[in-house]
């Protein structure tokens, strides 16, 4: 029951993940019978990314914006609308199944769907705003100053809702006398939420926080569909396959990327879970 899903991710995940990490050690290009062959070359595929290679701090500042985004306005929009479901409202159902229908969508389907959304000559927006088709017309998505927080919103759209299903959850394993004894106390509404019922969903608490590192960190589908990750659009996974695939290919620092990228990732929800557990074990 163990054993064998462990093998596969093993084989599948990690055993990838380790070779790939080798790989960014290396001269790698297209393929391993290239010209010369491939040769170690220690850190220079790093020293490269890090001093000679101009998109790669606009996409740690945008994965880094992409984090704030999702922790502080979508997935507290998300804990927001469970909340108010929670009260059993007529027809909660409906709201319900209207912000999880968005969930089962992939993020290149989203792309597709706000780029029709933001389209500058028949777009929904533009047309709102009497601007399609005119030389007033917002590119939403061509605009370097703004396409990367119309991408944020087109992503909190999927966010947001997965975020309430989890909450939503949360809320219904809480045990109701823990709020009828904070409203004994006269506690109000609010201070029951925060200081009885939010504490209470801890394990949902780890699951979210885990989830918008993780999504923040791998984001690539919605950008890739609107322009490949370029003009404003940056992002470290974007350039991990930027480097992998199509002209100007380079596996060794694609690698390199893709290595940071998994560093990254790891060491922040590695330290949060430590704490949480080990405060769990006390």
């Amino acid at each position: 029951m163990v054993g064998i899903p462990a093998l596969f991710e093993l084989v599948l995940v990690w055993l990838p993940a380790l070779l790939s990490v080798g790989l960014s050690f290396t001269n790698a290009r297209l393929d391993i019978s290239q010209p010369g062959g491939v040769h170690f070359v220690g850190t220079s595929n790093y020293r490269f990314i890090a001093q000679s290679y101009p998109p790669f701090v606009p996409a740690i500042e945008h994965n880094v914006i992409w984090l704030l985004f999702l922790t502080f306005i979508a997935t507290p929009l998300g804990l927001l609308i469970a909340v108010l479901l929670d009260f059993n409202l007529r027809g909660s159902w409906i709201y319900q199944s209207v912000f999880f229908i968005p969930v089962m969508l992939s993020l290149a389907l989203v792309g597709i769907i706000w780029q029709l959304m933001y389209s500058s000559d028949s777009g929904l927006i533009n047309s709102v705003l009497g601007t399609a088709g005119k030389p007033g017309a917002i590119d939403w998505f061509g605009n370097s100053q703004i396409n990367l927080w119309a991408a944020l919103v087109a992503t909190s759209w999927k966010h947001v809702g997965y975020i309430m299903i989890l909450y939503l959850a949360g809320l219904k394993g809480v045990d109701p006398t823990l709020k009828e004894a904070a409203a004994i106390d006269g506690a109000s509404a609010v201070q029951t939420f925060f200081r009885v019922v939010f504490p209470a969903m801890r394990p949902i608490n780890i699951i979210v926080v885990v989830i918008t590192v993780i999504e923040a960190l791998r984001a690539f589908d919605i950008v890739y569909i609107i322009n490949r990750g370029t003009n404003g659009l940056e992002l470290v996974s974007a350039l991990v396959v930027q480097n992998l695939v199509g002209e100007g290919t380079n596996i060794g620092v694609g690698a390199a990327l893709a290595t940071v990228l998994l560093i990254v990732s790891l060491v922040p929800i590695t330290i949060y879970l430590g704490r949480t557990f080990r405060k769990e074990m006390r």
